[in-house]
């Protein structure tokens, strides 16, 4: 998750009990290493050590909970998960927020993401109706190489990722949520939750959960 959601919207929201969740989708090794690779070529061109301070992963949701809540979202997250098909994320190019100075990974195709962020608003519901902050559920997904920039190194760094090329794909068969408990501690493992075998008519209609 990106930090930003604490600041300005919780105070600490860690000394007031909640715990950070992200909802993620992991490459497969082959193309964590391919952009683990390039991570480390911006650090080395660049001298900007965020690039690889974070792993190569898609966040699709991030929020703020209590855990006594944790096993509520499992339970929701498991079932989302149990109606929706497996897919491919095809990765084409590099592109940037200049809002907040972040150099990424494009994603081709958003269809499955924005199944996934439909059902997911449930559980936004859940969290705000347990005084919790909004979550950020994600409909148009990016692989980030480098957050939060320097507005020099930004600019630089988009001029010259703007003629480089990246295209590949990796399967996404399950989503993982992590937890930590404080701003700087490392993200664990809560649950993976398997997605149904991939959909023979790829354009087929998924179901709606919440129908």
């Amino acid at each position: 998750m990106e930090t930003r959601l604490l600041k300005g919207e919780s105070f600490n929201a860690f000394e007031v009990g909640f715990l950070e969740y992200l909802l993620v989708v992991s490459p497969d090794a082959a193309v964590y290493d391919k952009v683990m690779q390039e991570k480390q070529n911006f650090d080395i061109e660049y001298a900007e050590k965020i690039a690889i301070k974070s792993k190569p992963q898609i966040t699709i949701a991030s929020f703020l909970a209590r855990e006594r809540m944790e096993e509520t979202i499992i339970k929701w997250i498991q079932r989302i998960c149990g109606l929706m098909h497996g897919f491919d994320v095809m990765l084409n190019n590099y592109s940037g927020f200049p809002n907040n100075k972040t150099i990424y990974i494009r994603v081709q195709d958003h269809r499955p993401f924005k199944r996934l962020a439909k059902d997911l608003a449930v559980i936004d519901e859940y969290v705000q109706s347990n005084d919790c902050p909004k979550a950020r559920i994600i409909d148009k997904p990016y692989l980030s190489i480098a957050r939060r920039l320097p507005a020099e190194i930004y600019e630089k760094a988009m001029m010259d990722y703007s003629q480089k090329i990246f295209h590949d794909f990796f399967p996404v068969r399950q989503l993982v949520l992590l937890r930590r408990d404080n701003e700087f501690g490392k993200y664990k493992t809560v649950n993976v939750f398997s997605l149904l075998p991939p959909d023979p008519n790829a354009d087929g209609h998924q179901m709606n959960l919440f129908n």
